[in-house]
């Protein structure tokens, strides 16, 4: 019993802190704060991450990045159509946005560019987890017929413009640069299938959306 009373305060430290983090930055966060409203004692979180709260980061960041990975996994399921799965990938996360009234973007961005000059563990702990999700859609795009190095330059692009997109989205309180990323993002991919997938008979790429009016979204 109190071995999973442990387990689940420790859960709830990494949650709050994830939360926390997305929404304050982690420089803003502070160790009081995270055990106020996770309902831990303070002492908890020296128990549970002797490193402190650099400790804590890290382990943050890596259940965040593996929580929001699974986006990719949601998006873009096999045998999808990359170039849908892309545009809904994008519209996605601008609705999130709207929903949040903007609070709620990428919570690995937001601490790497914190913390990548001055936290060696945490930078190290980011990369992978960009790394990661890299990875992971290069391969789903692989998986629907492109080239793995065409699909490895376009996952950077698209994770690139992503949360570039967000900083500018948060700023202006405007979905406008995730709109216009992910429009860019669409066209990129489908010109990706189109050069990769031949054509039927002449006509349209079935991946690219199959009729002509499709093709112009």
């Amino acid at each position: 019993m109190m071995e999973l009373m442990a387990s689940e305060t420790r859960e709830r430290i990494v949650q709050t802190s994830a939360e926390l983090f997305r929404r304050q930055g982690f420089a803003g966060t502070g160790v009081k704060q995270i055990v106020a409203q996770a309902s831990a004692p303070f002492g908890s979180i020296y128990h549970f991450f002797p490193g402190g709260k650099e400790q804590l980061g890290e382990e943050v960041i890596r259940w965040s990045g593996a929580i929001y990975g699974q986006l990719i996994d949601a998006f873009y399921p096999s045998g999808a159509d990359p170039v849908s799965s892309t545009r809904d990938f994008f519209a996605g996360a601008a609705e999130t946005l709207r929903e949040t009234d903007f609070a709620d973007a990428c919570p690995i961005a937001t601490v790497a560019l914190e913390v990548s000059s001055t936290s060696e563990p945490m930078r190290q702990a980011c990369a992978e987890v960009f790394d990661g999700w890299i990875e992971d859609l290069a391969g789903r795009l692989a998986a629907a017929g492109l080239a793995p190095a065409r699909s490895r330059e376009l996952a950077i692009s698209m994770l690139a413009s992503i949360e570039g997109a967000f900083v500018l989205a948060r700023a202006q309180r405007s979905t406008e640069p995730l709109e216009v990323a992910g429009a860019s993002a669409t066209a990129l991919v489908r010109e990706a299938v189109n050069a990769e997938r031949p054509r039927v008979g002449g006509g349209p790429d079935h991946l690219g959306g199959g009729s002509p009016r499709a093709q112009r979204r």
